[in-house]
């Protein structure tokens, strides 16, 4: 890794208010993430989902880790003002509450779960979804 995308990465500077609000989505990914890695039956409690057996647990765990990737992608890509990212992730996150409320309605996905990230991801694409649009009107 060049020092000069080191530097960026732990002093960004000229980051975009739509890189920020990534950045500030993959915080909430990585705050989640160990959560369900290391407390998989508190989380499904919290989620009002049914008691895991252990190897549900250890899937859930796995969801964790998944969880944890993606918000070490998202806090990069925002950290480095990645538009490209930032743009891509204006086509993938607004499709998350529909796909959880199909979800939901085959029965798939208990509704307190696909609640919970419909909201979580339906609000951070609005939010980007903003910044964005102020940044292309100035």
């Amino acid at each position: 890794m060049s020092s000069t995308m080191l530097d960026r990465l732990l002093r960004p500077t000229a980051q975009s208010r739509s890189a920020r609000t990534v950045e500030v989505f993959g915080w909430i990914l990585l705050l989640e993430a160990p959560l369900i890695l290391f407390a998989p039956h508190w989380v499904a409690g919290v989620l009002q989902l049914p008691a895991l057996s252990d190897q549900a647990a250890n899937y859930f765990r796995l969801v964790g880790l998944l969880v944890g990737g993606l918000g070490m992608l998202y806090v990069v890509s925002g950290r480095l003002d990645a538009r490209g990212f930032v743009f891509a992730s204006l086509l993938d996150r607004p499709l998350v509450p529909f796909i959880m409320a199909a979800l939901w309605g085959f029965g798939i996905v208990p509704g307190p779960l696909a609640l919970f990230f419909a909201v979580s991801d339906g609000a951070s694409f609005l939010w980007t979804l903003s910044a964005w649009r102020a940044e292309r009107r100035t």
